[in-house]
């Protein structure tokens, strides 16, 4: 088990989270996205990079957020999940930081619920709140994104 965690920060409405950066391939300016019919309403749909279509999740639809329109600071996160790949779309990334163990809670008692499977903790490091997200219960719910399923939507369209 590794000692210290280096996290993506990024935020999404007013809060702070975190993403463990060796889940991170990339983070990138949104590109044209192509909705998808019948996906769950947090996908947005997929784009074309570099010839790979890639499903994006709307992380302030998944947290039931108002959607604003997108400005400069709106950011796309290539994250690599179970051998594919998957873009979150977030407001802003603003650094990556370094936390050890013992600054690592876990998620308050307060958030309970659906919403309570989404974090694997909180980081806490001098007057900063930063949640750590889990990648696997964002996008492994009730509304469940089969990425296989996406793609050949995808493909099927084309055609």
């Amino acid at each position: 088990m590794r000692r210290e965690l280096q996290l993506a920060c990024f935020r999404v409405g007013v809060l702070h989270y975190g993403l463990d950066i060796m889940r991170i391939r990339e983070i990138i300016r949104p590109l044209k996205i192509t909705p998808i019919p019948k996906s769950p309403t947090f996908v947005e749909g997929v784009i074309n990079l570099r010839g790979a279509v890639i499903p994006i999740v709307d992380l302030r639809r998944r947290f039931d957020l108002d959607i604003p329109a997108d400005d400069r600071r709106t950011r796309i996160i290539i994250c690599a999940l179970g051998g594919r790949v998957i873009g979150l779309k977030v407001d802003e990334v603003a650094e990556v930081r370094r936390y050890v163990r013992q600054d690592i809670q876990p998620a308050p008692h307060f958030i309970k619920g659906r919403d309570a499977e989404f974090f694997l903790g909180v980081c806490r490091k001098d007057d900063d709140l930063v949640m750590i997200l889990d990648l696997d219960r964002v996008l492994s719910s009730e509304e469940k994104i089969d990425l296989a399923d996406l793609q050949s939507a995808v493909t099927a369209e084309k055609n």
